[in-house]
């Protein structure tokens, strides 16, 4: 089964799964999402298609292709975004993961 199939809404992610404590997810991604950073935790994005877009504060915008991951460090503030198209996107969180919007 496809399970971006089980995606209805942009940005927001839905669990597929366990993994050392941490959850497996997937989700679908248009437009930008809002500022925010993870107090205590690294977030990992991997695109399985299209390209995300990653915006900091205090650096250049990342541009992450499909079948390429980027890990953002834990209190890095970000904005992931597209480019108008859909992205399908998974995600790994630690189950604790707490986001700090801006």
């Amino acid at each position: 089964m496809n399970k971006f199939s089980l995606v209805d809404k942009y940005w927001t992610p839905k669990i597929i799964g366990e993994l050392n404590n941490q959850y497996v997810k997937v989700c679908k991604l248009k437009d930008n999402f809002v500022w925010h950073s993870h107090k205590k935790e690294d977030e990992l994005f991997m695109v399985f298609k299209g390209k995300l877009l990653i915006d900091f504060k205090d650096r250049e915008t990342v541009s992450v292709n499909e079948g390429e991951i980027i890990i953002i460090p834990k209190g890095i503030e970000h904005r992931p975004r597209t480019n108008g198209d859909i992205v399908f996107n998974l995600l790994f969180e630690p189950k604790s993961t707490f986001v700090l919007l801006y």
